[in-house]
Order: structure tokens, then C-alpha cells, then sequence
């Protein structure tokens, strides 16, 4: 496989040579599989094709410039999909069988991990699905795990721009005490309408509020939202958030650079008092805000001065350094694939 220019890479789909798949049957997991084939075979009447069960992860791997690769918090991974299948009540996939099939499948597709300095890197998706033909609703009793990779470029090609984005007041993302917390399709699916708004009037992503009092922010899109001010992170609380590994990331290194760190309700007021913002997940890491409108209330809030926050801008380079292996790594978050 070749590709001429990995910094020209889009953060899209790429075919790659195999994915890794595993089976639950009869009360039980069987042996991983590879497959060339990028297609599943699927009963009509699959639980995850009408009753939703289905949940996923996203993780990277990097090549350093020691020529060595290296994942990413691959546990706090495997946890939250175990959070995911236990809430909408899917078997739940081992710890070591998440790690035996993320790795096989890097080390099977190794030769689609970008070089380093490339911007580029190595997205993996594992998913589980319920397989199981089941009529009336009731969880199914086949389950497949599968993980496929596929290089891609840096979400944003304009790098750290600061971006503006539009709170959402006539749809919600999720239910107090539903599906929020847990990385499941039916959140995204739910997202959608809203994100489409906001793109079709010129934002970048949508801000929701909570489903409840429509007071406090809960989520950017598909990231979590975090906030600077008097020099304390701030990001939001609320059960239907889900708990993005980047963003306790996030948390650990300010709270190493000195910075006081706060997980609480976010009033959408106080976004007039910050002095940087950002929306950080695995696709981007960080990216930056510059200003939220809220066409309902007819306000803006202007954060900063249109370029990204110094602060914000030390998080990034540590995180990704860490990441790449341009920085030390004290918090063991980085396993390396042999």
C-alpha cells in the first residue's frame, strides 16, 4: 500500500488490508477472526438493526519518531465499553479480548500507520453489535465484536483555528438518565438534527444544553466542553455526558501545570466569563471556540480574541506529545504494540 502524501490525508474512511471480528455465542466468546471483508453478514431481524443495541469506541495509535507504536489509554477504552454494553444490556466484552483484537488488528494493517511528523495517524473502531434475530424487544443472545483501523489525517486541515458553534435549544442529545453517558449510535443518530442546523447557519458543531432546565451546557457536538477562567479548567457535570477519556486527560495535565480544575454545572451565563474555551475528544483532542451564539435568546458570547488560548495551546502540545512520544509519559497511558 501506498500513499504518495500522508499530510494530505482527509479524517475519512480507508480501506485497509484486514479487520479483527469475534463472535458471542451460546453464553460465550469464541476466537478472534481476521476478515479482508468489509462487509457483515446480518440477520434481518439483528437487535442492533431495530432495537438499537449497538455501541462503539474510538482510539488512535501513533508512530513515534523512534519508530515505535504507540496506543493510547486502550483500557479506559475497553471500561467505557463495557459501561456501554451493561447499559443497554449487551454482553459485555473481556478486557483482554478488547486489548487481543485492537492490537491484531494494528499489527495486521501496520503498514497503514502514518510516519510521524505526518499530523497523520492510525483511528481504530471497535464495535459491538447484537446479532441475534429477536422480534419482540428483548436483548439478543449473539453478540459480534469487531475492530478495523483506517488512517486519517487531522480533523481540522486549518490546525488549531478557533471555531464558532450555535446552542441547540429545540432538540436534546439525550435524556436525563438515559443513554447520555454510554458511547451508543443512538446518541449520535439523536445529534444529528441539531448539528445539521448549525452547520446549514454557518457553525462549526452544535452546543446542547441539558434536557431538563435548558440552563447548563452539557456536550459540543460529539466532544465534551471545557472552559478557562481565572486560571481554573473548567468542564462540565451531568449524567448525560459521556466521559471522554481526552478530556480526564485534559484534566490531569492542567491540574500538573497548576491550574485549579472543576467538573460541575456550567451555566450557559458564565460563558461571557471565560477567558479561553474548547470542545476536546479523539477526533480533534482540542478545538478551540471562539464564540457560541444563541440565536433563541439572541446572544453571543465572544471567547478570547480569536486565536487559541495560551492555555489551551500548552494542553494540546502536552497531550499530543505524550501521544506521539515527543513528550515523556509519567501517567503509563501509552502501551507500545511489539
Amino acid at each position: 500500500m501506498e500513499i504518495s502524501d500522508w499530510k494530505k490525508l482527509p479524517f475519512g474512511y480507508k480501506k485497509t488490508n484486514y479487520n479483527v471480528r469475534c463472535y458471542y455465542r451460546n453464553g460465550e466468546w469464541g476466537a478472534l477472526e481476521l476478515s479482508s471483508s468489509e462487509y457483515v453478514p446480518i440477520h434481518i431481524a439483528a437487535t442492533s438493526l431495530h432495537y438499537g443495541q449497538e455501541a462503539f469506541e474510538g482510539m488512535k495509535a501513533y508512530m513515534g519518531k523512534d519508530g515505535k507504536i504507540r496506543v493510547f489509554r486502550w483500557q479506559d477504552n475497553a471500561a467505557r465499553l463495557k459501561s456501554s454494553a451493561e447499559g443497554i444490556r449487551m454482553a459485555v466484552v473481556p478486557e483482554s479480548l478488547f486489548r487481543d483484537a485492537v492490537f491484531t488488528a494494528i499489527r495486521m494493517n501496520r503498514e497503514f500507520i502514518p510516519p510521524h511528523g505526518s499530523g497523520a495517524s492510525l483511528y481504530i473502531r471497535p464495535l459491538l453489535i447484537g446479532t441475534g434475530p429477536e422480534v419482540g424487544v428483548k436483548p439478543s443472545g449473539e453478540y459480534l465484536f469487531m475492530v478495523f483501523v483506517t488512517p486519517v489525517g487531522p480533523y481540522f486541515k486549518e490546525g488549531m483555528k478557533p471555531v464558532e458553534m450555535m446552542i441547540c435549544r429545540d432538540c436534546d442529545r439525550a435524556a436525563p438518565l438515559g443513554t447520555g453517558n454510554i458511547k451508543v449510535g443512538g446518541n449520535y443518530a439523536a445529534s444529528l438534527r441539531a448539528i445539521e442546523a448549525a452547520h446549514q447557519a454557518g457553525y462549526s458543531n452544535v452546543v446542547f444544553l441539558d434536557a431538563r432546565e435548558k440552563k447548563y451546557i452539557d456536550e459540543c457536538g460529539p466532544a465534551n466542553f471545557f472552559g478557562i477562567r481565572e486560571n481554573t479548567y473548567i468542564t462540565p457535570d451531568s449524567p448525560s455526558i459521556l466521559p471522554s477519556i481526552t478530556n480526564k486527560s485534559l484534566i490531569r495535565i492542567a491540574e500538573d501545570m497548576g491550574l485549579k480544575t472543576e467538573r460541575r454545572k456550567v451555566p450557559v451565563e458564565e460563558l461571557e466569563l471565560f477567558e479561553e474555551a474548547g470542545a476536546c475528544g479523539t477526533a480533534a483532542v482540542i478545538s478551540p471556540i471562539k464564540k457560541i451564539a444563541d440565536p433563541v435568546m439572541n446572544r453571543e458570547y465572544v471567547i478570547g480574541d480569536g486565536n487559541p488560548g495560551k492555555i489551551t495551546l500548552r494542553l494540546y502540545e502536552k497531550l499530543t506529545g505524550i501521544q506521539t512520544g515527543d513528550e515523556p509519559d509519567p501517567y503509563g497511558w501509552i502501551e507500545f504494540v511489539e
